[in-house]
This record gives structure tokens, sequence and C-alpha cells, in this order.
């Protein structure tokens, strides 16, 4: 083990672990008698200055993992580069919507918190091991738990801090016996050993019950983490509880580091380069024992990306709580997501096994790729959308549906960045959601087999019509209906120029979605 690689392989963490400690420091130490905007302002200055460090770190360990007895720990570059700069810029936003944020007077400690979890979820978005992952997915999650809690005055913080941490300890139980089946079956706990024992296993004697019951086990915590169906239950409460920055940051953060993980479990732990790489070795037979193998944990895949675009879309139809609206939205969008990670292996049986080897052995990139762009500006979208109901909820005191009246003339500015935004989650053309959708769809055409990814396809695309409905009602409320209280909506200065920056680059990337696809696929050097 060489201590120099681990250092260099853990410095974005370290930077942020630095910064929060000496926002501590500076906090209690030297502002403790200084007003509340001024030590949230120089909190939130020194979070975003250690997430800088940390970006910088990034690129400065990027292709430098590390490994321990020829087993890779952390990996660098590809996916855990991409989830990592996303991490970065999307915590740094949060913290500068929080300098206008009154709902806390300890300030530096809620900074420090944010950075904590942030450093968690770049160990996620790294870890190729089943313990770093574990350990990565507490400090995240203990973190987000005392996030939520962070508004001691709100009963809705409380309550949805205690629901979120009793399924969050659920879960975390769930996924644990999931990784203690997996070490029994491979005898390790490193990723890419566990996908070639198995592979071999699968491919000689056929599946063993216990992979099955392990992957669903999984798919149970992870599900938890990303908001799918049926492991949902804590979202709404959730998001209309939390704080509006908490609630961005668990929307936008933990979703990209929890999909960063499920892209690495699957295309390093479901999809082996021991047996892939070489299967004329194993012969027909058993390449097609192997597909087979794994269509039923595939098939699980799909049914809850089904199951979270329908219930998700038709769930936020009747909300009248914007966060909640925002809460079943984002359901909606892990079923999209988890829809480009499962279809492009369905294996029918039909033909040659070897031919759908070769067919899909190039699409791995390309889907990760599709996935990733879209978790990436679904993050940014979402971070903005919170934003503004966090502005409206401050001016009026509630984040419902008619909180929003008359927001065109009462802040134009404001309703314009809403616009943008809603408008982008719904996927209209020429914002960025239109090609985020329009990416991963076509990924899941180009690569899936048999008419089940064209049905859920078209599923997808209809219920995304469905969305736009929901979408429009609010801002139906912000342009059309009239307001009922004429007084103008303030926002601060730096919160403003961040939402409108954060709107600019959700119409800047949409009218030039090559910019974002080229810079993802510099971190694949195969594609």
């Amino acid at each position: 083990m060489n201590y120099v690689d681990l250092f260099r392989a853990t410095l974005p963490e370290t930077a942020l672990e630095i910064a929060a400690l000496f926002v501590i420091v500076v906090d209690l130490g030297f502002l403790r008698r200084a007003t509340t905007k001024t030590r949230v302002a120089v909190a939130a200055l020194i979070g975003v200055a250690g997430c800088a460090a940390a970006l910088w770190a990034v690129y400065a360990a990027s292709w430098a993992g590390f490994s321990a007895d020829d087993d890779l720990l952390l990996a660098a570059g590809g996916t855990a580069a991409v989830a990592q700069v996303a991490i970065l810029v999307l915590t740094a936003l949060t913290l500068l919507l929080l300098i206008d944020s009154e709902f806390t007077r300890n300030p530096g400690e809620f900074v420090a918190v944010i950075l904590m979890a942030a450093a968690g979820g770049l160990i996620i978005s790294a870890a190729q091991d089943l313990l770093v992952i574990f350990v990565g997915l507490e400090l995240l999650s203990l973190g987000l738990y005392i996030l939520t809690a962070f508004a001691k005055q709100s009963e809705k913080s409380a309550e949805a801090a205690l629901k979120y941490y009793l399924f969050g300890g659920m879960s975390a139980a769930f996924l644990l016996f999931g990784f203690s089946y997996l070490y029994g079956l491979s005898g390790s706990t490193n990723l890419h050993w566990i996908g070639g024992q198995i592979a071999v296993i699968v491919a000689l004697n056929g599946p063993s019950p216990l992979l099955y019951v392990a992957w669903i086990c999984i798919v149970a915590g992870l599900g938890f983490k990303v908001a799918a169906v049926p492991f949902h239950f804590w979202a709404p409460d959730t998001y209309e509880g939390a704080p509006a920055p908490a609630a961005a940051f668990i929307a936008s953060v933990s979703k990209i580091a929890s999909f960063g993980l499920l892209l690495t479990l699957v295309f390093s732990g479901l999809v082996p380069g021991g047996l892939l790489e070489a299967p004329r070795y194993y012969g027909e037979h058993m390449l097609q024992s192997y597909y087979l193998a794994w269509q039923p944990l595939y098939a699980v895949f799909l049914a809850v990306a089904a199951a979270s675009m329908i219930a998700g879309n038709l769930a936020a139809l009747v909300q009248v709580s914007v966060r909640r609206l925002l809460a079943y939205s984002a359901i909606a969008h892990a079923g999209y997501i988890l829809l480009g990670i499962a279809a492009q292996r369905v294996y029918t049986g039909q033909g040659s096994a070897y031919e759908f080897f070769l067919s899909t052995a190039g699409s791995s990139n390309r889907c990760a790729s599709a996935v990733l762009y879209y978790i990436v500006t679904y993050g940014l979208t979402t971070i903005g959308a919170f934003g503004v109901v966090g502005v409206v909820e401050r001016a009026t005191g509630s984040d419902k549906l008619d909180s929003f009246l008359g927001l065109q003339k009462r802040n134009p500015l404001l309703a314009a960045v809403l616009l943008v935004l809603f408008l982008s989650l719904a996927g209209i053309p020429p914002l960025v959601g239109f090609w985020a959708k329009f990416n991963l769809f076509a990924a899941v055409l180009a690569v899936g087999a048999g008419p089940i990814p064209f049905a859920l396809v078209a599923l997808a695309i209809a219920l995304s019509a469905v969305s736009l409905y929901y979408y429009l009602q609010v801002l139906k409320r912000a342009y059309v209906m009239p307001a009922i209280d004429d007084s103008p909506i303030e926002a601060h200065p730096v919160t403003l120029a961040v939402l409108l920056l954060i709107a600019a680059a959700v119409l800047v990337l949409g009218c030039f979605p090559a910019l974002l696809q080229n810079w993802i696929a510099g971190f694949y050097p195969s594609m």
C-alpha cells in the first residue's frame, strides 16, 4: 500500500474536509458576535473556496486511482471524474444560494456538514470496493439526515428528518445484507474481482439463488438513495420539510453520487471483463447461459423504472405544494435514468449470444455518457428550481402553488428563471432537459433488444407530456393568473445572480449540447 498514492487519490475529499474544519474554526472562533448574515456569507464563501480547491484536486489527481494488493479501491477518470466534478460544482452553487437564508443560527456547522456530505459523495463516485462504498454512503447519508433536521424551529423539518433517518437505516441494512452475499459468493470485496468470479460461476454452473437475493437487496438499498418506486416514500416529506438549501443538495448532489455508484455497480460489477473480454474461451452456450442468468435482475430494474415513471408523474398531478411536486418529479426522473441503465442489456435468448456481445460491447460508454449527461443537467436544473422556491417561500411564507401567483409582475427575473428551469425539466427544446432525454432514449433504442425497451421509451415520452401539465400549473400562476398580493418579491443580489447563471447555463447547454457531451466524452478515451 502506497500512502502517497492514497493521498493523491483522496486529495479532493481532503480539501473538502480541511475547508469544513476551517469553516467551523472561523465561525466559532472569530465570528461569534457577528450578525447572522455575515456569518452565513463568510461560511458559504469559505465552502465555495473549498469546493474550488477540491475541483482543482480532481483534475490534478485525474487517472491516479488507488490500489491495494492489486485490488482497485478508488478509481479516477471516467464516470468517477464526471460525477465528482458535477458534485463539487453543484455543492458550490448550493452554498451560494445559502447566503440569503435565515433558517439557522449555526451557519458554520451547516456548511461544514454540507462539505462533509459532499466528501462522502466523492468517495461513492470513485469507490471500487464494497467496504469503501459503504463508508462513503454512510458519510453522505448521515450528513443528509442532519441537514434535513437543521431548521430546529420547524416541525416539518424534524418529522422529515426522522422519516428520512428510519428509511435510510432500513435501506442501509438491505444494502449491507446484499453486499455480504456478494462477498460470500466471490470471497472478495473488490467489484472487479466479484464480477469476474460470479461470471465464471454463472457461466459454468448456472445462477445461484443467493446471487438474485444479493442483487435484489442492493436494488432495494440503492432504490432508496435515488428515490425510485417503491422505495420513494421518504422523498416528498423530506423535500417539503428540509430547509431549501438542504432540499436542493439532496435532490441534486445526492442523486448524482447515488447514480454514479449505480453506474459503477452495473458497468463494472454486472458486466465483468474476465468473461466478456474473451468469450471464445467459454463457448457460445456458456455465454448464452451467462446473459440469460442476468435477465431476471434487469427485469427488476425495468419494472422499477416503469413504476417510478408512472407513479412519480401521476402523483405530481395532484400536488398543491411545489416542493412535493418537485419530489414526485424527481421520482419520475429517477425512472427515466434507471431505464437508461437497465434496458441496454436485455437479451431475449434469440440469436447468437456472441453476436449480441459484439453488438453491445461498445454500448457501455454510450449509455454511461447519456446517463451522466442526464444526471448532471437534472442536478443543475433542480438546484435552480429549489433556489426559486426558496426565495418565494421566504417572501410569502409558503411553497403552495398560489404563492407563485403574479410572480411575473412581482419579480420578472425570478419568473423568467422559473420558466426556463421548469420547461427544461419537462424536456422542451431548445433547453438542456430536451437533449438529456433525447440522448438517453436514443441510447436505449440504439442498444436495446426486443420490444420491451421500445415500449418503455414510448411510455417515458408519453409521461413526459404528462409532466408538462403539472409544470405548466406553476407557470400559469406565475404568468397568467392575477396576483393576490402585488408587493414585489425581493431576492438577494447573489441569489439572483446564481439563479440567472443557472438559467443561462440551461439555455446555452440546450442550444449547444455538444459542449457538455464532448466534455463527458473526454473522460472516455475509447469513445
